[in-house]
């Protein structure tokens, strides 16, 4: 029993030997346990749970980010056209060329001279006309939208009347002896060809047939407006015929040529004018 309680004593007052390191039994604060407890896990979990929650339920931001991106690019270009076009309306910068834009080329020969006239006409007046030519051509029994041709054509020209002096004969001026009297004889004032305006003068509309049109992809008749032309001048020149444009031809020619003899001296004078 002595010996036993000697060797425990010997023991404990024996140092320590490098055989068995001796184990320190502190915890370190600073230092995580390696396995944590259960209740440790279960708040971190909550914790992760949570966080899980949040993420979920907090807003995108990333559209309404987007969204200011754009709205700030359209207003940025915007502005820079706009300072563009202001600087190129005051002429600050030079005027810019559209590359795609339509070009027009024109291959046109240049006039050729074909004669010379000298003409003798005196034009003492001149009438202002205008016309609506409506003319219809369809089949009869076949409906108008298979076969049909109409156009309604409006022309504007203007018509001469003119008294030509190239044709005054001789013995056409008589004077007297004292050089005061003199008659005059003229050729009957003519009227001139309608000349059409082409600024007032065009196709107001047209309407055509199925067929019509289908025939045209084959065998277009580049003559068939020419038509329409030619007509709305035979109505203009009848028109002419029957307004008393000679009528105020005449007048007009009388009163020039009295004043211009009366300047030379004559007190009578007399115009006449030969039958058409």
């Amino acid at each position: 029993m002595a010996e036993s309680k000697a060797t425990d004593e010997q023991t404990r007052s024996d140092p320590p030997t490098a055989e068995y390191p001796e184990v320190s039994e502190r915890v370190d604060d600073e230092r995580r346990p390696l396995w944590p407890d259960r209740d440790d896990r279960d708040d971190r979990g909550d914790r992760g749970d949570r966080g899980d929650r949040a993420e979920r339920q907090a807003p995108d931001r990333g559209a309404p980010r987007f969204l200011r991106g754009v709205f700030w690019l359209v207003a940025t270009v915007g502005l820079v056209m706009a300072l563009i076009l202001g600087a190129q309306s005051v002429g600050w910068l030079p005027d810019f060329k559209n590359p795609f834009g339509t070009q027009k080329e024109d291959r046109s020969q240049p006039p050729l001279l074909q004669s010379i006239q000298d003409l003798s006409r005196y034009v003492a007046a001149e009438g202002n006309f205008q016309v609506i030519i409506d003319v219809q051509e369809n089949r009869k029994y076949i409906p108008d939208f298979l076969v049909n041709e109409r156009i309604l054509f409006v022309a504007a020209g203007t018509v001469d009347a003119y008294v030509d002096f190239g044709n005054i004969g001789q013995g056409a001026i008589k004077e007297s002896d004292d050089r005061r009297t003199v008659e005059v004889t003229l050729p009957a004032p003519q009227l001139g060809k309608p000349n059409l305006d082409p600024e007032n003068t065009r196709v107001y509309s047209e309407q055509r047939g199925l067929l019509n049109r289908l025939k045209d992809v084959f065998a277009n008749d580049p003559n068939r407006v020419t038509e329409v032309y030619a007509l709305a001048e035979e109505r203009i020149a009848e028109a002419a015929k029957s307004s008393g444009l000679s009528t105020r031809a005449e007048e007009n020619t009388r009163k020039m040529l009295e004043g211009l003899l009366r300047s030379l001296g004559y007190t009578t004078i007399t115009v006449k004018y030969q039958a058409a």
